[in-house]
C-alpha cells in the first residue's frame, strides 16, 4: 500500500514538472514570406504621389449641359456632310459668318470642343468655293458691281444660316441667329 500511495503521490507530482513551451508570437513575416508576396514599395509610392497631385476633376454630360455648353460627341460622326459640320461649328460659335460673305474662325468664342485643322481646312475650302462663285457671278452678269453681287448672295444666303449660328452684324458685332 505505501507503494501505491507513493506511485499516487508521484502521479500527482509528475505534471508541475512537465511544462508546454513558451509561445513567441511575431508579428513580422519571415525572409521567405516577403520574397514570396513581392514588394509593392514602387506602386505604393506612385500611388500616394498620384494622390497628392493635383488634376481637374472632369464634369459629367448633365452638369455641362446645366452649364451651357454642349459635350463633344462620344463617338464619331461619320454620317455627317461638310455643310452639317459648318453648321455645328457655327453653332458653337468656333466659326461665324461674317458680314462679308465668307466665314471666319472665331476661336476664342468657342463653346465647347476645340476648332481642329480639319475645321480648318474645312473652313478654308467653303470660303474658297465661295469666291469661286462670286466669280462665275460676275462673268454672268458683268454690268453688276462684284461687291453688289456678294451682298445680294450674303443677305440671301443669311436665311439659311443655322438657327443659333453665330453671325457678325452689320456693325461689326458677333451674336447668335434668332429664328
Amino acid at each position: 500500500m505505501k507503494h501505491r500511495g507513493l506511485l499516487l503521490l508521484a502521479a500527482l507530482a509528475a505534471p508541475g514538472c512537465i511544462r508546454a513551451p513558451e509561445i513567441v508570437m511575431v508579428d513580422r513575416a519571415t525572409a521567405l514570406e516577403e520574397q514570396a508576396s513581392g514588394s509593392f514599395k514602387d506602386v505604393e509610392q506612385r500611388l500616394a504621389r498620384a494622390g497628392m497631385s493635383p488634376t481637374p476633376v472632369p464634369l459629367t454630360p448633365n452638369q455641362l449641359e446645366e452649364l451651357g455648353i454642349q459635350p463633344a460627341p462620344l463617338i464619331e460622326n461619320l454620317g455627317k456632310t461638310p455643310a452639317d459640320r459648318v453648321d455645328d461649328l457655327l453653332r458653337r460659335h468656333c466659326v461665324g459668318e461674317g458680314r462679308d460673305g465668307l466665314l471666319v474662325v472665331t476661336r476664342r468664342q468657342c463653346q465647347a470642343g476645340r476648332l481642329s485643322s480639319d475645321d480648318v481646312a474645312l473652313v478654308e475650302r467653303v470660303n474658297r468655293g465661295r469666291m469661286q462663285l462670286w466669280q462665275w457671278m460676275r462673268t454672268v452678269r458683268p454690268s453688276v458691281p462684284e461687291a453688289t453681287l456678294r451682298q445680294n448672295w450674303q443677305q440671301a444666303h443669311a436665311e439659311g444660316v443655322v438657327c443659333g449660328g453665330w453671325v457678325e452684324a452689320g456693325d461689326g458685332t458677333w451674336g447668335e441667329k434668332k429664328c
